[in-house]
């Protein structure tokens, strides 16, 4: 269960003495036995300037069908637009549904606007032309009713993460741990509130591999940045510069750029070891904030730490099932004229479980043919430390540290 907890004393003096009064909810898109709409993501287009300002937007991936297949099950990146405060939706397909060995689907899509109210759509998935993972890009001039076609490729990556089979998908940490991913990260210049002057500056950002691993070792993964100038033709980036510091292995990245382009604040993951093939030995992970300045010329600069959190270990982390880890891929970074706010999985209070990592190890050697035994899952309420799962969402707020 995470549990959302403040890092930085600002933060929290930030909200103190605020009303906090919740609206009733509203349903932008109403799921039921044959869709699921994952990793979605919301903005508002918040600056005066736009002709659209005010409207709601949410994108998703929408799996269609019975079955999580990867051969088989449908899945679409789409659009949910409001301009009413969210009382009435219109929906948009935005890229192909098709999933299948020969054309992979799609997931982490990311929204955001410029001071002109031109909406941007990002999310990763195959491009077809050379068969590799690649981040895409789609506009809206309209407010969401229609887009460019085709979308765009901005860029090609490198999938992080080796194949563990206790999860049946890519971990960052090793065997039993926790699932990776691409997960792009969005953020324009768009000059909020009033819009005026906006530089629309766009930053790009994404987990990037390849992995090292303990037999294995190689290069760290990188978290690439890249800056974007939107223009008639499209827009055009710099870049990319690794957000990252060089000995960090960053999952999870999120960039935020400030109103007036002028400041970048990213947050990611750390792991401090190699990706492990033993469920032995410690994965320990702390949350990451750094800040980087942009030239007056549109240059990106250098990026500086702004905080370290406290290191824990990811084993202490665990699926419903107990089979794997899991922190959840959802860190955020979002940004003012003055500051940053970022909020990051961490492990700090989550206590490894021997009797867990025995399991895990002992599962993986019977799934890989070393052993013939199917292991018994242990009770964690029996065998665990009182805090085994307890995983947190730790935030905080981080002065622009070039401010006079």
């Amino acid at each position: 269960m995470a549990v959302s907890r403040v890092d930085d004393a600002n933060l929290g003096a930030a909200m103190a003495g605020q009303n906090n009064a919740w609206m009733p909810p509203v349903i932008a898109s109403k799921q039921n036995a044959a869709l699921f709409s994952d990793h979605e993501q919301i903005s508002v287009d918040d600056a005066a300037s736009s002709p659209f300002f005010g409207n709601v937007y949410v994108c998703d991936a929408a799996f269609r069908g019975q079955e999580k297949s990867p051969n088989a099950l449908p899945e679409p990146i789409q659009l949910n637009v409001s301009s009413d405060g969210g009382d009435t939706w219109r929906t948009r397909q935005l890229s192909a549904a098709v999933n299948n060995i020969i054309i992979g689907g799609r997931q982490d899509c990311q929204v955001d606007t410029d001071s002109d109210g031109v909406v941007y759509v990002f999310w990763d998935g195959i491009d077809t032309r050379t068969r590799q993972i690649a981040i895409f890009m789609i506009r809206s001039f309209d407010g969401g009713k229609s887009f460019e076609r085709p979308a765009r490729v901005v860029t090609l990556a490198t999938q992080t993460g080796l194949f563990d089979p206790l999860s049946g998908s890519n971990t960052m940490d090793g065997i039993g741990g926790a699932r990776d991913g691409l997960t792009p990260s969005v953020s324009i210049a768009n000059g909020a509130p009033t819009g005026a002057s906006a530089p629309d500056r766009i930053v790009l950002t994404y987990a990037n591999g390849p992995t090292p691993s303990d037999v294995n070792p190689g290069p760290n993964e990188t978290a690439p940045v890249w800056l974007g100038i939107p223009g008639a033709a499209g827009v055009s980036w710099t870049g990319p510069v690794n957000g990252a510091l060089t000995s960090d292995r960053p999952l999870f990245p999120a960039v935020a750029i400030s109103p007036d382009g002028r400041d970048v604040y990213l947050t990611y993951d750390s792991f401090l070891q190699p990706w492990q093939s033993t469920t032995a030995n410690p994965r320990r992970m702390q949350g990451v904030v750094r800040h980087a300045d942009v030239s007056a010329g549109g240059a990106l600069g250098a990026f500086t730490d702004l905080r370290r959190a406290p290191p824990g270990d990811a084993r202490g982390s665990s699926q419903n099932n107990l089979v794997a880890g899991f922190l959840g891929d959802y860190n955020y970074a979002f940004a003012t004229n003055d500051y940053g706010v970022a909020t990051w999985n961490d492990v700090r209070a989550a206590a490894d479980c021997p009797a867990i990592d025995a399991y895990r190890q002992a599962l993986y050697n019977f799934l890989t043919g070393t052993s013939t035994t199917e292991p018994t899952a242990p009770a964690p309420n029996n065998v665990c430390p009182a805090t085994f799962g307890n995983t947190d969402i730790f935030g905080g707020s981080y002065a622009d540290p070039t401010l006079p």
